[in-house]
């Protein structure tokens, strides 16, 4: 099955709020869910959600670096090369961390749906899960 490089950039943005948990604590709640879920729920144990914690605040770095790149692409095919490149550079960073994609985009979606585990996600974030 050929793994769509939009469904993981997506997955990557919803990601990238973790990065940016200090902002993101207060309005965690208001947060929308996903109109679909990208990945079947993963209930991580604490070290997978350690790696998931570690590769989020990378992969939102790269989420971060292609964006303008991705706004300032002038037409589809342009936008689709410049998602690929970012999504194996996601892809690398996940597995280097040492979790695979569908364990990321699982935990992700477990972080999303989950208060409880997405304040200790939080908190792994901002240094004090320890």
């Amino acid at each position: 099955m050929k793994r769509s490089p939009k469904a993981f950039l997506s997955a990557a943005m919803l990601a990238a709020g973790l990065a940016a948990a200090p902002v993101m604590a207060q309005t965690a709640a208001q947060a929308p869910a996903p109109a679909q879920p990208v990945a079947p729920v993963v209930q991580p144990t604490d070290a997978q959600l350690q790696k998931f914690v570690q590769a989020s605040q990378k992969v939102a770095a790269v989420a971060e670096e292609y964006r303008p790149k991705l706004h300032a692409s002038p037409d589809d095919g342009a936008r689709e090369q410049v998602m690929r490149e970012a999504d194996e550079k996601m892809i690398q960073l996940v597995r280097a961390d040492g979790l695979t994609v569908d364990e990321f985009n699982g935990i992700g979606a477990a972080v999303q749906q989950d208060p409880q585990l997405r304040q200790r996600a939080i908190e792994l974030a901002n240094g004090a899960g320890g």
